[in-house]
């Protein structure tokens, strides 16, 4: 596929504010609106029979969309995004835009768990097979790799167990076998990660998470230098119709111009977090890129820039029943699925975000019953750190008792003799 490279010379900073490259906001005449208006228009007007204006049905391109896919391609100096109503959305168009029956996958196998339950469930019906291997070893992925393979997917940090891939070493494989790369970089975002900067073909974002940063708009985004493979995802998103509504991406492209003073901070806050936790004695394992050793934290050191993200994954002594009890005396911290937002969220995944990935499956790669996931906020980090003090004592005030886990009819079905929660994930 032909590669087309957008170039800017403009800081990151001064894109997330439209104020670089090819950014809407990069000038403004006089009397013109500071922010951008929602054009909420499903169709668009034509001059005459033949005409072919730049934007003709909301459900192809809409001009406020275009205004969050350029900034969005700026950041990478790339060519504008496409994006779609969510990150689920855009990862569905690029396995439909380079996979077709026969072909088959290399995933990491901890990856978000709707990546799981699409390639598991969905796309192994339709004939596409897939290969889960352990992404923080560069040989697996490599070994894993067939004649008929078309794309390597890997996700770092992963989701939710924060291993680091090596983006540069697993280019060298995929140029090597002729397949395409494609980096989930959600948790990090251009910020802090360059994925196409490390020879990866396409970056993947569900911008409803730190990119939005205010849990206020879904969406997702495909970014990639390659023409020909972003024609196709486009032309994937017209025949489904899964491109993002325009009062998302307006929401997105606010949420965008404070991206990097967020995402530095909320990661500046989480080294502190996951430092606090690996010294409490309640604390089995605390896993987060700062706190990582040898060769992850080389690699870690080198691919990120500025910061290593807000989430922090950890495990409480105790297992399942001691963490229901953490989380449900927590005051700050709030229990929700999802990353990314101001505040600071903690979710459960074994029973919310991986709920569907079988449990062998993401017991190997790390998801336990008594794994919980931080996203750390923009709140005064003492109280963040007060607030888990608070959790953790209730758990150490409840040792030797049976007070059970804390689970609720309308959240889940009632627990097992092994306290774990069958609930579906979102």
């Amino acid at each position: 596929m032909g590669h087309v490279i957008a170039s800017t010379a403009s800081s990151l900073d001064s894109i997330c504010l439209g104020r670089g490259g090819n950014g809407s906001g990069a000038s403004r005449g006089d009397g013109q609106p500071l922010v951008g208006a929602i054009v909420q228009s499903t169709t668009f007007c034509r001059s005459g029979v033949g005409s072919n204006p730049e934007h003709q049905y909301s459900r192809v391109s809409n001009p406020t969309v275009t205004e969050l896919e350029t900034v969005l391609g700026n950041l990478e100096r790339a060519l504008p995004a496409a994006c779609f109503a969510t990150g689920l959305a855009a990862e569905t168009a690029l396995f439909l835009a380079v996979l077709k029956q026969g072909d088959h996958v290399v995933c990491g196998a901890s990856v978000y768990g709707g990546t799981t339950r699409l390639l598991q469930q969905l796309l192994s019906g339709l004939g596409v097979e897939t290969t889960f291997v352990d992404a923080t070893n560069a040989s697996e992925i490599e070994a894993a790799v067939q004649a008929n393979t078309k794309l390597i997917f890997v996700e770092t940090p992963a989701n939710p167990t924060l291993g680091i891939t090596d983006i540069e070493a697993c280019a060298k494989i995929a140029k090597t076998a002729g397949v395409l790369l494609a980096v989930d970089n959600t948790f990090l975002t251009p910020v802090l990660q360059q994925p196409l900067d490390l020879g990866a073909d396409i970056s993947v974002y569900s911008t409803t998470k730190f990119i939005d940063g205010h849990s206020i708009a879904l969406g997702g985004a495909i970014v990639s230098r390659d023409a020909e493979l972003l024609e196709r995802v486009r032309w994937i998103r017209k025949c489904t119709g899964a491109i993002q509504s325009p009062l998302s991406a307006w929401l997105t492209t606010n949420g965008v111009k404070t991206l990097p003073l967020r995402v530095r901070a909320q990661s500046k806050r989480a080294e502190t977090v996951a430092r606090w936790l690996s010294e409490q004695p309640e604390i089995r394992s605390v896993f987060h890129p700062s706190q990582a050793t040898g060769d992850a934290k080389a690699i870690a050191d080198r691919q990120h820039v500025g910061g290593h993200g807000a989430v922090v994954s950890f495990e409480i002594e105790g297992g399942y029943a001691a963490g229901c009890r953490f989380v449900e005396h927590l005051q700050l911290c709030t229990l929700v699925e999802h990353v990314g937002s101001v505040e600071t969220l903690i979710t459960h995944p074994a029973s919310m975000t991986h709920a569907d990935v079988p449990r062998d499956q993401r017991e190997a790669v790390g998801v336990s019953d008594s794994l919980l996931r931080l996203s750390v906020g923009l709140e005064d980090v003492d109280e963040i750190i007060g607030d888990l003090r608070r959790g953790l004592d209730a758990v150490v005030d409840a040792a030797g008792t049976d007070e059970g886990c804390g689970c609720t009819s309308n959240e889940a079905s009632l627990c097992t003799e092994t306290r774990h929660c069958e609930v579906a994930s979102v």
